[in-house]
Order: C-alpha cells, then structure tokens, then sequence
C-alpha cells in the first residue's frame, strides 16, 4: 500500500457518500494549491489526468 492510499481510503470513508461536482473538485484542487504551491505539478498532472481519460489520443 502506498502512503497517498490511506488519503484516499479517508477522503472514500468520510465523504464517499456525498455528490459533489467537478467544479467543486477543481474549485478544492486550486484552494489546495494556492495553500501548498509546492504541489502545483502533482496537482496539474492529476486534473489533466483525469480530463483525459476518455480522450483516445491521450
């Protein structure tokens, strides 16, 4: 098990649960950011990610 596991098994039992939108997602992952800038690229790569995936020539 990686470390960022026990995050999202949390983030899973505490608000797996709730519907939430993407723009509240990427509304979090740029509150995030702008509290830690040091993340900016993980957080890039993951958003960019998860815009991609249903994109065939990604």
């Amino acid at each position: 098990m990686y470390f960022t596991d026990r995050g999202i098994e949390e983030l899973e039992q505490r608000r797996g649960d709730e519907e939430v939108t993407l723009a509240w997602v990427a509304d979090r992952l740029q509150e995030f950011v702008d509290l830690n800038p040091e993340f900016e690229t993980p957080v890039e790569r993951l958003a960019t990610w998860l815009a991609r995936l249903d994109d065939p020539d990604d």
